[in-house]
């Protein structure tokens, strides 16, 4: 109970902090309310706060933040993962590949410092600011990691919003192609959904449910980071961190829901309840992170981290159509 009372300010703040963030972000889906809570957070940053919030703010951007990804898996249908076949699932391993290599030579040509060169990988290769969400806590990233990746991969979907569709019918891509293309290659689900459904309804359709696909990659990727995580960080003591100790848990409960989603009689209005919780959680663990964050010092270092998503999106983006092309016979 006192944990809760001593949490408990730090927490209506952030969730006071999230609200117009949420407002704003139905009303620009491209911009969305992450972002947007980042933004509103790093503004209040520069006045002083009572002492009195710091452990909720510390408790919303780390905690909250986990319980967020679990919530989200009542949006996974796994038979949607079965219906896109073999063919997109063979795609994903071709461009999450080519992101993640992308990523880790670029980010060291670069010098980005590791955590931001892994969190912008991910969100790329991913699903962006839920993946980043989800693998911020397991590699220990610190606020600043985040706000960084948030706002990197930001740009790429506003960008990607309008220059996909448009890429598209230059290329005379067929719906099925461009739903591939989109669904593989744009980070956030609402820039999937704005660049899919700009093509055609059936370009879209496909493009959601090989995005939602592809978000279970969460789970494969996170438990990999944790395993590196646990054999490359040491503790106070000197010693490895447990694999145990730094399991990402949370992700057990994203797979637990995804089923729950898929076999169990849930009805329609609870799991879109749950859902739409779980989205306003982020917001409020963005709007924490962004309460930790230096806004003068993220603009300063920030061309690196652009170019780097800037080179995995490219990657990404390049290696879908290829792989469509060359391999699948689209």
């Amino acid at each position: 109970m006192k944990k809760i009372i001593d949490n408990m300010p730090g927490v209506i703040v952030a969730f006071a902090i999230a609200f117009p963030a949420w407002k704003l972000g139905k009303m620009f889906p491209v911009v969305g309310g992450p972002v947007l809570g980042i933004l509103f957070g790093m503004i209040l940053a520069f006045f002083k706060r009572p002492a009195v919030l710091e452990k909720g703010i510390k408790y919303t951007s780390k905690k909250m933040l986990q319980y967020s990804i679990i919530l989200l898996g009542f949006n996974m249908n796994l038979f949607n993962v079965f219906s896109v076949g073999k063919q997109t699932l063979s795609l994903m391993v071709f461009t999450l590949t080519a992101a993640f290599l992308t990523a880790y030579i670029a980010g060291k040509s670069l010098s980005v410092q590791k955590n931001t060169n892994i969190l912008i990988g991910v969100g790329t290769a991913i699903c962006g600011g839920s993946a980043i969400a989800a693998t911020a806590p397991v590699i220990r990233a610190r606020d600043e990691d985040v706000a960084v990746s948030i706002s990197t991969i930001f740009l790429f979907n506003v960008i990607a919003a309008f220059l996909f569709p448009f890429l598209g019918h230059v290329f005379h891509m067929s719906d099925y192609s461009f739903g591939l293309w989109a669904g593989t290659a744009i980070n956030d689900t609402s820039s999937v959904v704005a660049a899919g459904y700009t093509f055609s309804d059936a370009a879209g359709n496909l493009a959601v449910i090989v995005k939602l696909t592809r978000t279970l990659m969460i789970i494969p990727v996170t438990l990999v980071l944790a395993y590196t995580t646990s054999r490359g960080q040491t503790n106070n003591d000197g010693a490895n961190y447990q694999f145990s100790k730094i399991f990402p848990w949370f992700v057990v409960g994203f797979l637990v829901a995804s089923i729950l989603c898929t076999f169990a009689p849930i009805p329609g209005e609870i799991s879109d309840f749950l859902v739409k919780t779980g989205k306003y959680v982020i917001i409020m663990a963005m709007s924490a992170i962004g309460l930790n964050t230096n806004l003068i010092k993220l603009v300063k270092n920030g061309w690196k981290p652009i170019f780097l998503g800037l080179c995995c999106w490219i990657a990404l983006s390049v290696t879908s159509i290829a792989v469509q092309y060359l391999i699948l016979n689209v």
